[in-house]
């Protein structure tokens, strides 16, 4: 089954939580601001994804950090680092399509690549 992580209040969430639930795909959601980011699956998205999509640098969050924080974030570790004490700076939504032979992971709501990986999957990313 699919998990979706981010923030229930954030406007890209509730649209790809809707996208969903009108096309019957069946998900977990899990809550960044109640559950926290779960490091296991960071690491895995920094590989999968790319420490450099998963940090949302047009967000209120990042705007509010001071500027030597923000130039700090130069690489996974110092991103991953960012991302576990701020959740609000990952882009959202992170899908989490399912396990298969390689893990399927998604960034943001893109309504033609959703509907890709659940229909088709062997889809990787």
């Amino acid at each position: 089954m699919p998990t979706m992580y981010g923030i229930p209040n954030c406007d890209t969430v509730r649209t790809a939580r809707d996208w969903l639930q009108n096309h019957d795909v069946a998900f977990e959601f899990h809550d960044f601001k109640k559950s926290d980011v779960p490091r296991d699956a960071l690491a895995q998205w920094t590989v999968a994804i790319g420490w450099e999509k998963l940090v949302n640098r047009r967000g209120l969050t990042w705007r509010k950090l001071a500027a030597e924080q923000q130039l700090s974030v130069c690489d996974a570790k110092s991103a991953c680092a960012l991302m576990l004490s701020h959740p609000s700076v990952i882009k959202r939504p992170v899908m989490d399509w399912g396990e298969t032979a390689t893990p399927r992971f998604t960034v943001g709501f893109d309504p033609e690549l959703w509907n890709l990986m659940c229909t088709n999957p062997l889809q990787a990313r």
